[in-house]
Parts: C-alpha cells; structure tokens; sequence
C-alpha cells in the first residue's frame, strides 16, 4: 500500500531530524498522481519513467500514484560488509570511481555513503542524466519518510530503477531490516536530481571520509537545503 505523505512525516519524526520543506512536499503531493508530462525517457521495468516536468530537475515517476520502490545497491568499497554481505549482486567499485578516488577515498561505501542509483546504460531503454545536465557526484533530494539528501553516485547497467546505498535505505527505513537482498518495495519514494554545477559539492564540499552515515548525510544538506529552496512551490 502507497504511503502517504502523513505518514511520511510522522515516520520521518522519528527516523529523521530533518523537516521537508513546503515546497518539496508540495511537490511531491501535485507529482504524484497522474502520469509524467514530459517524459526523458520510455518506462523501464519498475513501470517509472525519468521525468522533466520540475525545472532544472530530473525525478522517477512511476504510473498514476506512484513513483519508485527503493531497492538496495551494495556497489563499491567494502562492498561485502556488513549488511550487505548477502548482496547477490554487488561489485567492486561504482560507475564515478575515478573521480570520487581524488577525494581522498577509495571508492563510495555503500555502507557509509548515502548515494542513488540514477541512469540506465547498456539496456533497452537507456537514460544518461548526463544528457540533461546532471553532473556524476551531485547532491539529490530523496523523499522517504521524510526529507534525506544523496549524491548520484552509480548507474544501473540494465533497466530496473529505484536503486539506493544501504547506508541511505537504512537513515530511510530504519525500523525496516534492510540489506543487501532485501530492500523497500512500496514505489512512495522520489529521487530527484538537480541539473547544473551547484550540485556538486567536489572534493571539499563534503565529508567524503566521514565515520558514519549521518556524518555524510549532514555534510552534504546544506547543499541539499539551497537546492531544494531552489524549487518551484
């Protein structure tokens, strides 16, 4: 059953020192009926569509009240630890490995990094945010439960979507048992991912060494909150 946004908040009170803004909670709630207006892309096997009709904005909506579940990505350093030690199909590294082993780590943790999964390469269809201007490492607004912040940080290579780090799904679902083969199914989650570089925080804008994952998740919600005050009401 679709959670609702009152529930959302409830629940998020708990999970969550962070409130969703006015603005993104209305846009959450004038996006989630009906279908996409301009689709970027066709619909990929979860049914979602990657969707533009937020400006300078790129989200997942799935069919008519919905938009996507969140399933777990174990992908990168450490990526059999932990929790994610059941993952079934985890790799050794993610899709920005380059870039984010310049900012003095080895590679995302799923563990530790709240990051999204945002883009399809190699199926049918295929979707590269790129393409739209939404730059590998960027800050995104994720709406579960309540407001959280990720960054893009892997792609999928086939065509499901609604793909997160465990470290996210768990500062989410808290209360959830979450791991690497087990994920949220219920499609009440929105991803979305600014366009632009005032997204990307680099090297310096934040905690990319942090000791956990709230560690992370606030040194990148300032960014978050300048983006997301950056929306239509």
């Amino acid at each position: 059953m679709l959670v609702n946004l009152s529930t959302i908040a409830a629940l998020g009170a708990v999970a969550s020192a962070y409130d969703l803004p006015d603005n993104l909670r209305s846009l959450y709630q004038a996006h989630l009926s009906g279908e996409c207006g301009n689709a970027l892309s066709g619909p990929f096997s979860t049914g979602a569509v990657y969707c533009g009709d937020i400006p300078n904005a790129i989200f997942l909506k799935g069919p008519d009240g919905e938009y996507d579940n969140m399933d777990i990505d174990c992908d990168g350093a450490n990526n059999a630890a932990g929790d994610c030690a059941n993952d079934p199909s985890g790799q050794g590294q993610t899709a920005f490995v380059d870039t984010v082993s310049t900012y003095g780590i080895r590679d995302l943790d799923a563990n530790l990094h709240s990051y999204v999964v945002f883009g399809n390469e190699g199926g049918s269809p295929s979707f590269s945010p790129r393409d739209h201007g939404v730059r590998p490492l960027s800050v995104m607004a994720v709406v579960c439960n309540n407001q959280f912040y990720g960054v893009w940080g892997d792609t999928n290579g086939f065509t499901s979507t609604g793909e997160a780090s465990l470290a996210l799904a768990k500062l989410c679902f808290p209360n959830d048992g979450l791991n690497g083969d087990a994920g949220h199914d219920e499609k009440d989650v929105l991803y979305l991912a600014f366009t632009g570089d005032e997204a990307v925080p680099g090297r310096d804008g934040a905690n990319w060494a942090a000791g956990s994952p709230e560690e992370f998740e606030d040194s990148i919600k300032a960014i978050g909150d300048r983006l997301v005050a950056s929306l239509p009401s």
